[in-house]
């Protein structure tokens, strides 16, 4: 044991300031969970805060908590039905470009948003989608349509997170199956050329199969998204106008424990979500060894 250990000093040095990181911002706030079951209040201890059980959790019988679920839920499940297949597609018809001065083109322009905050898309969008002097409504406008209160609007609200998520991110998930794609056997597709393939059965017959282990990946990491969409994407576009239909978990918490000093309700919400988000994970790691062999452990 101490011979590895010296022998891979040096790996376990550079691996050293990213454990402390995770110890330090991950793992030792847990301690914080107790929150959930104390009466906590500003300038006390938390140790020493009132025990009050359950009695935190009394938002499971409100009616505006569940509003904020059928939300949370309505927006993941769009953004994961048309985020998740999207980089694959994206980095399926990359692959196929032939020119590599076009194909880097391609994925310069595509991965860029990656690095814009949502801060900075927010006020894109607000530029694009205003009710008085945006680009969108402009054109309407000059086409002979009634302008459109996108960011204003409970029915156009959801349309826009999942289009800014896909403008935002797509390319840069895009990334990740490329490099798998760059790994597959080149002389699988020479060998599929030989016999007759065409692109398509060689996308269907090679590339997708040889995809599979990182979509396996990809797809268990991707559940826990169903109970967080994203606080910093959905809160600088929420106004009162919509939050009928923008207000989720994330946001729910912000208001509840910030806004509002509620700090027990806000680490019970917390808790519950990263409970069932444990429990998503696990049972699609489960899911998907019985599926195709592939998984995290």
């Amino acid at each position: 044991m101490h011979a590895k250990l010296y022998k891979y000093r040096w790996q376990y040095a550079m691996i050293a300031p990213a454990v402390v990181l995770l110890l330090l911002f991950h793992y030792i706030p847990m301690a914080g969970i107790v929150v959930a079951f104390r009466d906590f209040r500003i300038g006390s201890s938390i140790w020493n805060s009132p025990w009050v059980g359950l009695d935190n959790f009394v938002f499971l019988r409100e009616p505006q908590f569940w509003n904020v679920v059928r939300n949370t839920l309505y927006i993941s499940v769009l953004k994961f039905l048309f985020g998740f297949p999207a980089p694959i597609i994206l980095a399926l018809l990359v692959n196929e470009v032939t020119r590599s001065t076009f194909k880097r083109f391609v994925q310069s322009v595509s991965y860029l948003p990656h690095f814009f905050s949502w801060i900075v898309v927010a006020y894109i969008l607000q530029a694009l989608l205003a009710l008085d002097g945006g680009l969108v409504n402009g054109l309407i406008g000059k086409m002979g349509g009634e302008p459109v209160f996108f960011l204003g609007s409970t029915e156009w609200f959801r349309p826009v997170v999942v289009a800014s998520g896909l403008w935002k991110e797509t390319g840069w998930n895009a990334i990740l199956y490329l490099a798998a794609i760059a790994s597959i056997d080149p002389q699988l597709y020479e060998a599929a050329k030989v016999e007759g393939a065409g692109k398509l059965a060689q996308i269907r017959h090679i590339t997708l199969p040889g995809l599979v282990p990182t979509i396996s990946i990809v797809l268990i990491l991707s559940i826990p998204s169903l109970i967080t969409v994203g606080m910093d994407q959905i809160y600088p576009l929420t106004n009162p106008a919509n939050i009928e239909v923008a207000d989720v978990l994330d946001t729910y918490v912000l208001r509840s424990g910030l806004q509002q000093g509620y700090f027990g309700t806000a680490t019970a919400v917390g808790l519950l979500s990263s409970v069932i988000s444990l429990l998503l994970v696990l049972a699609t790691n489960r899911m998907s060894r019985k599926l195709n062999g592939e998984g995290l452990w």
